[in-house]
């Protein structure tokens, strides 16, 4: 599922190619038609694979509904909505690639064309390796189908959670429930998942739609195989496997015995974790893993180059503190497993901030001036 599905390579029009889009028939048109038939051909098939992937089961199956006033008023499974998303999707795609001037070879086209040269003859293409622009467009279209269907249906489950916890915040209104009570049923819950809503939202539409009018072309994808395992090793399904090495030790909402204490850590959770979605706001449409599509220079990137980063470990830590707790009040052997599980996992995103320098610098050196202007990676004035 692929944004320059999306976007042709190459622009070009002339006044001979706009009167020629006119005629049925056309190579325009027939154009046209391969880079629609590729585009939707790549929707289909990563789609396809999410939905019968057996670790997306569950997700497909689950029943999600919007509650209000303790009644249903609409609901559908997660295939439903998969299936409904990548249809309109592929209608969006039709008319682009039909209505369009923009020429040139897509990423899907690219991508097609060579998945049936190694399916005709792999090892010469092992052997003779890609042109430049053919090995982007496959990195970019296998990067694509991962994440964007992923992301839009986690935006969908954010979505419903938002409303969900919102109504539930409006049912509790004049009712006698106390604050703390609210703010852990639903305040917190609203708050969060609005500010995960936003995050993966600007993540869904960078992977969707990419084209250099709106300058957020893919310029390159890393080639390393360290780079992509540092960052899939973040994301479903892989990190259960993290999870099953580094184990899991971070609560999304920690509870602690003391109000003042529960309420400020948890707040300070939220405002972590509002930075991490700014972060994601300040990419805009260049918003993507493991791809160069242009540094951006503001926001929170203007203070350290990896904000998203260390606020999610920050509140992670935060997250753990409980763990943390009942782990050394049992032993001080339990309690140093359970910090090196937190610790783990915030290497594991050193590591993806470092292989994504390494690939940004291979590229060009616009991030080698960026680096120059801010020279923190994570903490201001420290590291």
């Amino acid at each position: 599922m692929h944004a320059d599905i999306l976007g042709p390579m190459i622009t070009v029009t002339t006044p001979d190619m706009q009167q020629a889009s006119a005629i049925p028939g056309s190579p325009l048109l027939s154009a046209r038609l391969k880079r629609l038939f590729a585009s939707v051909g790549v929707v289909a098939l990563f789609s396809g694979i999410y939905a019968v992937a057996p670790h997306n089961r569950e997700q497909m199956d689950h029943l999600f509904a919007l509650v209000t006033h303790s009644a249903v008023s609409a609901s559908f499974t997660g295939r439903e909505f998969l299936v409904a998303g990548a249809l309109l999707y592929s209608l969006l795609l039709g008319a682009y690639h039909l209505l369009a001037p923009d020429l040139g070879l897509t990423k899907s086209v690219r991508f097609f064309r060579v998945l049936w040269m190694f399916i005709r003859s792999p090892a010469a293409v092992l052997r003779q390796g890609l042109q430049r622009e053919d090995r982007v467009a496959v990195l970019a279209t296998l990067l694509k189908g991962f994440f964007a269907p992923l992301m839009a249906v986690s935006l969908m489950t954010f979505c419903v959670s938002v409303f969900n916890h919102g109504a539930g915040i409006v049912a509790q209104l004049g009712s006698d429930f106390g604050f703390m009570t609210l703010f852990n049923q639903h305040g917190f819950w609203v708050l969060m998942k609005t500010i995960f809503f936003i995050d993966v939202l600007i993540f869904t539409v960078g992977y969707l739609v990419e084209s250099p009018r709106l300058g957020n072309e893919i310029r390159s994808v890393d080639p390393t195989l360290l780079g992509w395992a540092a960052a899939l090793m973040c994301y479903p399904p892989f990190n259960y496997v993290t999870g099953k090495i580094l184990g899991s030790q971070v609560s999304d909402f920690p509870q602690f015995d003391d109000p003042t204490i529960h309420i400020a850590l948890n707040v300070a959770m939220l405002i972590l974790m509002a930075i991490y979605a700014w972060a994601s706001v300040a990419l805009g449409l260049k918003a993507s893993n493991l791809t160069h599509r242009g540094i951006i220079a503001h926001g929170p990137y203007a203070f350290i180059r990896h904000p998203a980063y260390i606020c999610k470990n920050m509140a992670w830590w935060i997250g753990a503190i409980p763990f943390l707790s009942l782990a050394f009040g049992q032993s001080f052997y339990e309690g140093v497993l359970s910090a090196a599980s937190v610790i783990g996992w915030s290497m594991l995103y050193v590591l993806r901030a470092l292989t994504e320098e390494d690939h940004l610098r291979r590229v060009d050196g616009e991030y080698a001036a960026y680096e120059a202007r801010v020279r923190y990676r994570f903490i201001p004035g420290v590291y």
